[in-house]
């Protein structure tokens, strides 16, 4: 297999009301992986967004927000790059080569569609069932090796990595007689979260942390005052039970474990390590040193958030830079992409038909 230049993708929706489980199980994680050698694109993937409808001028506000919480967290859009999806074109462009590879009966294994579409299945947009191979299209414009993952998300890399080895595979001749080696796509490989990648409702432990949670107190949003999060944290659902001094001994108390994920992915430590100095402790006193730790963490992104999103033009021309930096990785897949396919492309060199 040929070798790949190191290169991280993620994205995430603008689908409003950020929590704490996206930035523990998302946008922290890409502050942290600014850290390697490796180029790293985040993308605000708002075409993903409208395969439910979105109301326009919530759609605009929602993705600026998304973009102030990747720098309020400490993205650094010069050395990352940040941008929308919908300003880079080959994202589109690519997914229907793609549409082309992919085969039915991979999309029909896709569960997410199932649970998303639920029982009116037939009235679900055709986007919806279909957007997993736009995802493959995300990532596979840039030739991207590795891409961070939830537990939710395993699925669709999966398909990621099945297209690219039937792309690699049905235009072989074709990849190598252009000069690119017996592969043009790499297999993406996961990276896979920290200890708090799947954070649950602060009211059931057994339900994963979500804007659409009719509950406020359910979730910690992004957006919220210092005193708004230690209240809610005081009021996280808990047992009646001391916290045990072993990992053991959060099976089956699932609000316990929750608490005790938080607190460890924020201080940055394992859940073993919360248990050593909290073991045989009283929620009543682990809740305060949590909520001091969610503060300590989170207000002072809450504050950038709001003055960033109050300055729109300053979030748009960050979009607009990392838009145009993107396109020139993308737009030179895509004109690979369409020689190995056998399209005719246009070349600047010609002179008009007169």
């Amino acid at each position: 297999m040929a070798a790949f230049t190191e290169l991280v993708f993620s994205g995430v929706q603008p689908t409003g009301n950020l929590h704490l489980g996206n930035y523990l199980g998302a946008v922290k994680r890409f502050v942290e992986m600014q850290a390697r050698e490796a180029q790293c694109l985040y993308c605000v993937v708002d075409m993903h967004a409208i395969t439910v409808w979105q109301d326009p001028e919530a759609l605009r506000g929602q993705i600026r927000e998304v973009t102030a919480a990747f720098l309020a967290a400490g993205i650094d859009p010069k050395r990352s790059i940040v941008f929308n999806q919908s300003q880079v074109p080959q994202h589109a462009e690519l997914a229907w080569v793609f549409n082309c590879v992919a085969r039915l009966g991979w999309l029909n294994r896709m569960t997410q569609f199932k649970e998303k579409a639920g029982k009116d299945r037939e009235n679900a947009s055709i986007g919806l069932y279909d957007y997993p191979v736009l995802m493959a299209a995300d990532i596979l414009a840039y030739r991207a090796t590795h891409v961070p993952v939830g537990e939710d998300q395993k699925q669709h890399l999966e398909l990621t990595r099945d297209i690219a080895q039937k792309f690699n595979t049905d235009f072989s001749k074709s990849i190598a007689a252009h000069g690119h080696g017996d592969a043009f796509f790499p297999i993406t490989e996961p990276l896979i979260g920290g200890p708090a990648a799947r954070v649950m409702s602060l009211r059931d432990g057994s339900k994963k942390m979500s804007k659409s949670d009719p509950s406020d107190n359910a979730r910690i949003n992004l957006t919220d005052e210092a005193d708004t999060i230690a209240q809610k944290i005081r009021r996280a659902k808990t047992d009646s039970e001391p916290l045990p001094s072993e990992i053991a001994g959060l099976k089956e108390r699932p609000e316990a474990d929750n608490l005790v994920g938080i607190y460890a992915a924020l201080a940055g430590i394992t859940r073993e390590a919360v248990l050593r100095d909290f073991g045989g402790a009283q929620f009543s006193t682990f809740k305060p040193a949590l909520a001091d730790l969610a503060v300590t963490n989170l207000a002072p992104i809450a504050g950038e958030m709001r003055r960033l999103t109050a300055d729109p033009g300053h979030i748009d021309a960050v979009l607009a830079d990392g838009a145009g930096r993107a396109e020139t990785i993308a737009a030179q897949t895509l004109d690979a992409v369409k020689d190995i396919v056998g399209f005719v492309r246009r070349s600047p060199n010609l002179q008009a038909v007169r």
